[in-house]
């Protein structure tokens, strides 16, 4: 297929140009430098948007909020979202996260697979599709997000801004064969005042890097006697380590990252830190904070001890993240990021999560609520993004899924989320290591290529 061959001829350009995009590490940092989302986001924009005009597209930045490159003629518009933000690197690395290393098959770094790979995949895609003159009777439009990953603040502003509304479209920043529903999604951030009693004080809590990210690592650091110290640090729990200080005795808690969607494939760390304080004879507000996070939440990842254990048949069951816990000052904050089925509503989780953490001396500081999507098997998106992908694998047994994930599919309407992960890949987003393997990096691209011209034709 002369698409695929293109392609293949690409193949360089389009590593070295990822490897560039990776070398931006595009971490939110919100009016740093001036700009919405912070200085190393809006270098990202200005990186892909120069690519894409290299490459011979038209391009468009809307107030350094979103940016677009455009191919194509026709009143209808089909659409490729993708995101250049990416979480922070967190720990655990064991390759430069921020330099798109190319080892073993594989190019490395944040963002390879969540969500610059597939981006750059795109791009290259519609490449193919413009110098092999195919017939098309719509635009194409790849979207350059900026705030994927921390609310879609930029897909609101490009609606309410007058941001064309796509007849169809995709986002590349899921699973194949494709995503057709995706569970609704829930960030909540709590803060406490936290006034201390008894005869153990936290000087120091931190835990996370990220709501929607499994914490890997987590640490405490406790004033108390030193005869109290002693008896702590001579506790012996799997995976947290005591080391005697000065004023009392910092522990440590390790657990495994994961994506926040899927919480079951790590360990949650700070989980496992509170399950340890709980031991322990606290007081006050401290007593309070751990009876909390250790008592309803702990290690689960289910909701079962918050009260709001769901599932349906579709998207199976509700997921929950305790994403991040810290201490500055005074002031307690905890991150929580869950996820309920498309079949469910906010009202059966949203108010009991808040009414848990309002007990233990918490108020709510932000909220964000994206509602379950779900679009039928039988619609003519899903079937042509359905037949694009068992044509090129070969697998006429595929079927629609849902996903606890959530993309911009629920931020742009008709647009479902397709590809980059194929199944029985590892999931790989969020994680230390984070890579995709070069030959799926062609995979990618010429699944694109197909499914944009077959929205397009």
């Amino acid at each position: 297929m002369e698409l695929y061959e293109l392609i293949e001829q690409s193949k360089d350009d389009l590593i070295r140009d990822l490897q560039g995009c990776i070398r931006i590490p595009s971490v939110e940092a919100k009016g740093e430098g001036g700009w919405p989302y912070g200085e190393q986001v809006h270098r990202c924009l200005h990186y892909m948007l120069d690519t894409a005009q290299r490459l011979g597209f038209a391009v468009h930045n809307m107030d350094e909020q979103v940016g677009w490159c455009e191919y194509g003629q026709g009143e209808e518009m089909a659409a490729v979202l993708c995101h250049l933000d990416v979480v922070p690197e967190g720990d655990g690395w064991t390759v430069p996260p921020y330099e798109g290393q190319v080892a073993g098959g594989r190019i490395y770094g944040r963002g390879t697979m969540d969500d610059k790979g597939p981006a750059l995949c795109a791009l290259y895609a519609l490449k193919a599709v413009k110098d092999a003159g195919l017939p098309m009777s719509r635009r194409v439009r790849i979207l350059f997000g900026l705030n994927e990953e921390t609310g879609s603040a930029d897909m609101k502003y490009y609606t309410t801004h007058g941001g064309e509304i796509p007849v169809m479209g995709i986002t590349p920043d899921g699973e194949y064969p494709v995503i057709n529903g995706e569970k609704g999604l829930v960030t909540q951030f709590f803060a406490k005042t936290f006034r201390q009693t008894g005869d153990i004080r936290l000087l120091e809590l931190s835990g996370g890097t990220a709501h929607n990210i499994v914490p890997a690592q987590a640490a405490a650091e406790l004033t108390c006697s030193r005869e109290l110290a002693e008896k702590v640090a001579a506790r012996r729990v799997n995976k947290v380590s005591c080391v005697l200080t000065e004023r009392g005795v910092r522990v440590e808690a390790e657990g495994v990252g994961a994506h926040g969607g899927t919480p079951g494939e790590g360990e949650n760390a700070i989980g496992r830190l509170m399950l340890f304080l709980s031991a322990l004879p606290l007081e006050g507000d401290l007593k309070a904070v751990v009876d909390l996070l250790a008592g309803r939440l702990g290690m689960e990842y289910d909701g079962r001890s918050l009260g709001i254990s769901m599932s349906d048949e579709l998207s199976g069951p509700l997921t929950v993240n305790l994403g991040v816990a810290r201490l500055e000052g005074d002031e307690l904050t905890v991150k929580v990021n869950y996820r309920y089925p498309v079949t469910r509503h906010f009202e059966e989780c949203g108010p009991q999560v808040k009414a848990a953490f309002e007990g233990a001396g918490f108020h709510e500081t932000y909220l964000m609520h994206k509602a379950a999507l779900y679009m039928p098997a039988d619609s003519p998106l899903v079937g042509k993004l359905m037949k694009v992908y068992s044509e090129y694998t070969g697998d006429h047994a595929a079927a629609p899924k849902c996903i606890g994930g959530g993309t911009y599919a629920k931020m742009i309407p008709n647009t479902l989320a397709f590809g980059p992960i194929f199944p029985g890949d590892e999931v790989r987003e969020h994680k230390p290591d984070e890579y995709m393997e070069l030959s799926r990096l062609m995979d990618n691209t010429k699944i694109l290529a197909s499914a944009i011209y077959e929205m397009a034709r």
